[in-house]
């Protein structure tokens, strides 16, 4: 049987949590795209609109990501559509996080306070006006801290797309367990690895928070 050494296993495991983190920031960026878009739809005034995007946000956040995912894999597999893991797992963590994060920033435009809307209407402007100038730069810094801890959770899901085959950081843990059976040691490993991914931005948007926090307090 073949040896393998500490570093051996933690140098896979490394290699492997690039995918983790392209995943993340590919799901993260391109979920908040999306859900900046169900967001102006959300929020609205065309009825059609606010529909749809009330019922993709109860979609997505009321059914497990793990369906969505082999959904996205063999689901379009029925009509002669081959999916590669990579695609489906992405397309699946975009769409799951684009819901969160629309209804995250959902409740920072509610909540500026509603005098801001009645004062920019006083002054004549429309509602993008209104967005762009107004609610928008106000809302993104009450945005900042749920968006910023929401991430962690984007990082944390990855590791589900193992199921459908991709080989990120949990999927190469199995993987480097069955190869060296040593399974306490190599998905100490791994926790040790998502806890150095998720750590810091856990601890950013608790930071981010009171600083804003006291910015607003003394504003």
């Amino acid at each position: 049987m073949m040896e393998f050494s500490t570093w051996d296993i933690l140098r896979n495991l490394l290699l492997a949590a690039r995918w983790t983190v392209l995943l993340s920031l590919v799901s993260f960026i391109g979920g908040g795209l999306v859900g900046l878009l169900i967001l102006f739809m959300r929020i609205g005034k065309l009825k059609a609109g606010r529909i749809f995007a009330r019922g993709y946000i109860e979609l997505f956040q009321g059914t497990p990501l793990l369906m969505q995912l082999f959904l996205a894999f063999f689901g379009l597999g029925l009509f002669g559509i081959n999916v590669p893991a990579w695609l489906a797992a992405g397309l699946a963590l975009i769409l799951w996080t684009a819901s969160f994060l629309a209804e995250i920033w959902r409740g920072c435009v509610e909540a500026v306070a509603k005098g801001q809307w009645e004062a920019s209407s006083s002054l004549g402007m429309g509602y993008v006006q209104q967005m762009r100038w107004v609610i928008l730069p106000q809302a993104l810094k009450v945005a900042v801290p749920p968006t910023v801890g929401f991430s962690v959770q984007v990082v944390k899901g990855t590791a589900l797309t193992s199921i459908i085959g991709f080989v990120e950081l949990s999927k190469a843990g199995t993987m480097v367990t069955n190869a060296t059976f040593l399974p306490f040691t190599v998905y100490g490993f791994v926790a040790l690895i998502y806890f150095a991914l998720c750590w810091p931005l856990s601890k950013s948007s608790q930071i981010l928070e009171r600083k804003l926090n006291v910015a607003h307090r003394n504003h």
